[in-house]
């Protein structure tokens, strides 16, 4: 079993236009789709549809619709009661695949609910192979929260994964080694702010086909106690540094409609290819597979039930 855990979740609203964005003007809705959503929601819908048996766990009240919305998604939850109702996010997607994304805050955390997420986990993590911390951190919890809880599950036996960014994931480089996952799925502006470098330069040169950068980055994290670096980079592809070896990975250019989900369905893809045992360099390109279908995809379009092989990735290892 793969959980995952999800202190933000939302309802995905996603609206795709029918011209580009006008700001101050009028726009119009060629279609929208509400979808649950949030990092870990997303991960445990790719997981699922895999073949994969996975809990999300995330706050909510019990009648939220949000609940009802999972429920519908066929992925089993664990859901901690918590006060005021799911946030609804919004997604514009220009007909270029341009997104604009308007995020609510979400509810704040009280201390009861912090504790019962807590509990809940730790006793979900004793029967998993992977517990999964992603997304961002709803007010009222502390920005250290994610490195704590890796702390804390450690004992559990089961192989930890973080995918978060800004401060949470700062708070998180700050405790390597004791906080140190075995996984993390920076994207190049995140694996900056992991290492303490300019992220965006990372991704530029990355664009322009100069890797080595993030290569560098990446091992000076395995060396500080993380476990696995899988780096996404959008178009440009995706970097894994696993057990001093490094490869990338891309895959046939897609029409990119909504990035929303991308991240999140190839860590799913990397978990699934995990599951399956596969190499390094498979759980690569089931990775860029998956993101990449699912940035060829309308609003919160996720990979459900791909097989890799039918759209292929190109991997290569780097010296």
């Amino acid at each position: 079993m793969i959980v995952t855990l999800t202190m933000n979740p939302s309802v995905d609203r996603s609206a795709v236009l029918t011209a580009p964005l006008a700001l101050g003007g009028v726009n119009r809705i060629a279609e929208s789709h509400d979808s649950p959503g949030g990092k870990g929601v997303n991960v445990a819908r790719v997981l699922a549809a895999g073949g994969i048996e996975a809990r999300a766990v995330f706050p909510a009240p019990r009648h939220d619709p949000f609940v009802t919305m999972c429920a519908e998604s066929g992925v089993p939850a664990t859901v901690v009661p918590a006060d005021g109702p799911v946030r609804v996010n919004l997604t514009l997607a220009d007909p270029d695949g341009t997104t604009t994304k308007i995020n609510a805050p979400g509810p704040v955390a009280t201390a009861e609910m912090l504790d019962r997420v807590r509990a809940d986990v730790a006793g979900l993590a004793g029967e998993a192979t992977w517990v999964v911390l992603s997304g961002s951190l709803p007010r009222g919890v502390p920005v250290d929260f994610y490195a704590d809880l890796v702390a804390e599950l450690r004992a559990t036996g089961a192989r930890l994964a973080v995918d978060t960014s800004d401060a949470p994931l700062a708070a998180l480089a700050a405790r390597f080694p004791s906080a140190a996952p075995d996984l993390v799925k920076p994207n190049g502006e995140e694996l900056g702010q992991l290492a303490g470098v300019d992220g965006v330069e990372l991704e530029r040169r990355a664009a322009d086909g100069d890797l080595a950068p993030v290569v560098e980055t990446a091992r000076t994290l395995r060396a500080t106690g993380v476990g696995t670096v899988l780096v996404t980079l959008g178009g440009a592809g995706a970097v894994l540094v696993d057990d001093d070896e490094a490869w990338f990975a891309t895959t046939p250019p897609v029409r990119v409609r909504s990035t929303v989900g991308a991240g999140d369905s190839a860590l799913a893809g990397y978990l699934l290819a995990d599951a399956r045992g596969a190499p390094p360099a498979e759980r690569l390109a089931w990775a860029v597979s998956h993101g990449s279908v699912a940035a060829s995809l309308a609003g919160t379009g996720l990979p459900l039930g791909l097989d890799p092989d039918t759209f292929r990735a190109t991997v290569r290892r780097l010296d």
